[in-house]
């Protein structure tokens, strides 16, 4: 269970562990995690008794648990050294369950519910088949016009538990580009949804604060109090 107790809160953890070979995002390159300096080499280095691991990782930045913002999909927008941590920590949040293998997340799904100042994060558990040729094929997606809603109806971000927030069977993002186009950030791959409430939580999905990127991994967390 991913869940850690402190001070009177609960976090639960709703990112996948990055391995080194790990397949995302069909086409994009898996990291490669190894040693720069191993345990025993360090033993050359440092006294009897004190050894270290210092490790090198290439990566893609879409890997894992991921968040985009603006600059991903357009050349002005704020970078991931340049959004507010603001956007991306300590939010209000929301879970909507979706239900199983429904394919379009419509604005009816978002009847009756208050979206302005909050994360909204989306239930498919479609992460069930993370890991497997399944995940990349036919997976649950937002629609446009649910996008739409959700810029005009107030939300400050957007998380999904499936491949992608769109549609990629086509090569349009019509959600990428209005949620990102507003200042909202995506986050994606998301996994473990089960395990938070449907409100009364804070989201944080933190990327590091790198120049010229728009994607990143995250540890995406929810807190809730106990």
């Amino acid at each position: 269970m991913p869940k850690f107790e402190q001070d009177g809160f609960t976090l639960i953890d709703v990112s996948h562990k990055v391995e080194d070979g790990m397949v995302t995002y069909k086409g994009l390159p898996a990291p490669i995690i190894c040693d720069y300096l191993t345990r025993e080499a360090s033993k050359n280095h440092y006294e009897e008794g004190t050894s270290f691991q210092i490790g090198v990782v290439t990566l893609c930045s879409n890997t894992g648990t991921y968040v985009d913002v603006p600059f991903h999909r357009y050349e002005d927008g704020e970078d991931l050294s340049e959004i507010s941590l603001a956007k991306l920590a300590n939010l209000d949040a929301i879970k909507i369950e979706i239900g199983q293998d429904v394919p379009q997340i419509t604005p009816q799904h978002l009847q009756g519910i208050d979206v302005k100042g909050k994360a909204v994060l989306f239930e498919t558990n479609w992460s069930r088949h993370w890991g497997t040729d399944q995940y990349f094929e036919n997976h649950p997606y937002v629609i446009e016009e649910t996008a739409v809603y959700l810029r005009d109806q107030g939300a400050v971000f957007v998380g999904i538990d499936s491949y992608n927030i769109d549609d990629v069977s086509g090569n349009t993002r019509p959600c990428h580009s209005t949620l990102l186009k507003a200042g909202i950030p995506i986050c994606e791959h998301m996994t473990c949804l089960n395990e938070l409430p449907d409100s009364e939580f804070r989201f944080f999905a933190v990327p590091v604060k790198m120049k010229g990127m728009g994607t990143f991994p995250v540890r995406a967390f929810g807190l809730i109090k106990s």
